[in-house]
């Protein structure tokens, strides 16, 4: 029997406490598609946006190939790229967590007189702040500085040091576009937007609240079928309000509140969500 590879063993103990990971190849990035899944032909993985199922065994997707099967990480596949690779990753957002990405030492400067304090963890040129809980990712937020969370990926380096913290709203607001339109309202951050943001253009804000308290009434009085409830109150949502940029965080954190409190993990919702966003082609 062949010796594990070190990083295979590492991405094993992640995967153990339910982190999804992936290996990186030189340069820091994702191994590139099979000639199958060349230009997303087969339809992408199931819990990207792209419609379809892909069943390919191979670490295709970037981000989407993060898992946390033992089985599929110690496949026949998997082991010949992690012997290949050069570190581990893994899916913050499916974690349930964010990575500030803080890339120089003047960003970290700034992170340190702005943010409050959370586990870190050194990097190359800077640092990493890790919250708990998952947003939307968004690279170049000011100088210096990305956000890693759903549909990204970051380097594993190590547990860090430090308490992880609550993801705060000065962090989530960094992902809004510093904008005149993005300013006076919520910017859709979850789904794409046809117009430019903010307000539902063909329903009344009044509307809006109130189909996103009957969602969390919906979600929090199921008594069974939880995992099917939440998919289709997700989709009754998004079949109404996805496509008009009305949507914000906030809404979207109500309804992961309102499933988490009846057990559903953070992955659980993202899947939900994502799977819904699919479904609707958004």
């Amino acid at each position: 029997m062949s010796t594990l590879p070190e990083l295979l063993r590492t991405a094993l103990t992640l995967a153990a406490a339910g982190v999804p990971v992936l290996p990186l190849r030189a340069g820091k990035a994702p191994f590139g598609n099979c000639h199958r899944c060349a230009g997303n032909a087969c339809g992408g993985r199931p819990n990207m946006k792209t419609p379809g199922a892909c069943r390919c065994p191979g670490v295709c997707h970037a981000w989407a190939a993060a898992t946390t099967d033992p089985a599929i990480l110690t496949s026949p596949v998997w082991e010949a790229a992690w012997r290949r690779a050069v570190t581990v990753a893994y899916h913050p957002g499916a974690a349930g967590v964010t990575v500030v990405d803080l890339d120089d030492a003047a960003a970290v400067d700034w992170a340190r007189a702005t943010l409050p304090a959370t586990r870190t963890v050194e990097t190359t040129r800077g640092e990493h702040w890790l919250y708990r809980g998952a947003m939307t990712s968004r690279n170049a937020v000011r100088p210096g500085v990305d956000i890693k969370s759903m549909m990204a990926y970051a380097r594993y380096l190590g547990p860090g040091a430090g308490t992880m913290t609550d993801l705060p709203d000065v962090v989530r607001a960094l992902a809004v576009t510093d904008s005149p339109t993005a300013r006076s309202a919520p910017r859709s951050v979850y789904v794409p937007a046809r117009s430019g943001g903010g307000g539902c253009p063909h329903r009344s804000p009044a509307f809006l609240e109130r189909g996103i308290a009957m969602a969390e009434q919906r979600i929090t009085q199921a008594r069974s079928t939880i995992h099917a409830t939440v998919y289709r109150t997700f989709l009754a949502v998004l079949s109404t309000h996805g496509r008009c940029g009305c949507l914000t965080d906030a809404h979207m954190t109500r309804l992961f509140t309102a499933a988490q409190a009846k057990g559903e993990s953070v992955r659980h919702c993202t899947d939900a969500w994502t799977n819904a966003l699919a479904t609707l082609g958004l």
